[in-house]
């Protein structure tokens, strides 16, 4: 028999819990730090330019504590009408939100990094994947109620997708299915292959 090489060290560089969950569907074995950074935009920054700068900076600053690893950065912003869509923190936030962007297109932008450590210097995968988002036109009760049900506050856009957030949501469009939630599995896949990685083990 052939010895096989055990799989590098994978860690996602993140404190999401939506993230974390994505990334076992791979059913990979990683481990979780969590960067330590300022994540608010530059000025003049570009919302895409934000996003890629963040997962660079996130897998950046996780890979420096774990030599010979190979990191998961990622991160989200929204726009309406080019202007950046935070996290609400809470109720009031929230309810603002969902009201500006009701009957609305909105725009996600997930950016993606793989940093392996593995090489000098280190080899860098970036991507952003945008997602368009129509949301429904509702009456300030339903999305009073949804907010109340749900709390999604700490969700840029005020809404999960992955939970009852879709009934407020009237179309979404994005060639990543998992770039909304927040990782695009299929551009890290993809990526992770490029890094060596096998998602099926005979």
């Amino acid at each position: 028999m052939i010895p096989t090489s055990p799989p590098p060290r994978l860690i996602l560089a993140s404190s999401s819990s939506y993230r974390r969950d994505l990334l076992g569907r791979l059913q990979l074995p990683f481990e979780v730090m969590v960067p330590d950074l300022d994540e608010r935009p530059l000025p003049a920054e570009t919302p895409d330019a934000t996003a890629l700068r963040l997962a660079q900076a996130k897998a950046g600053a996780v890979a420096a504590r774990a030599s010979g690893s190979v990191v998961i950065g990622s991160d989200q912003v929204a726009t309406l009408d080019g202007a950046q869509i935070g996290k609400p923190g809470n109720h009031a936030n929230a309810l603002a939100q969902l009201q500006t962007m009701r009957g609305r297109r909105v725009i996600f932008h997930t950016a993606l990094c793989l940093w392996d450590s593995r090489t000098s210097p280190p080899t860098v995968q970036l991507e952003n994947i945008q997602t368009f988002v129509t949301f429904r036109d509702l009456p300030d009760a339903e999305l009073d109620a949804y907010l109340r049900i749900e709390q999604p506050y700490d969700c840029a856009g005020s809404a999960k997708n992955e939970g009852l957030g879709i009934a407020i949501l009237e179309q979404i469009d994005s060639t990543d299915p998992t770039a909304l939630t927040g990782l695009p599995l299929i551009a890290l896949t993809s990526m992770l292959r490029q890094a060596g990685f096998n998602f099926f083990h005979s």
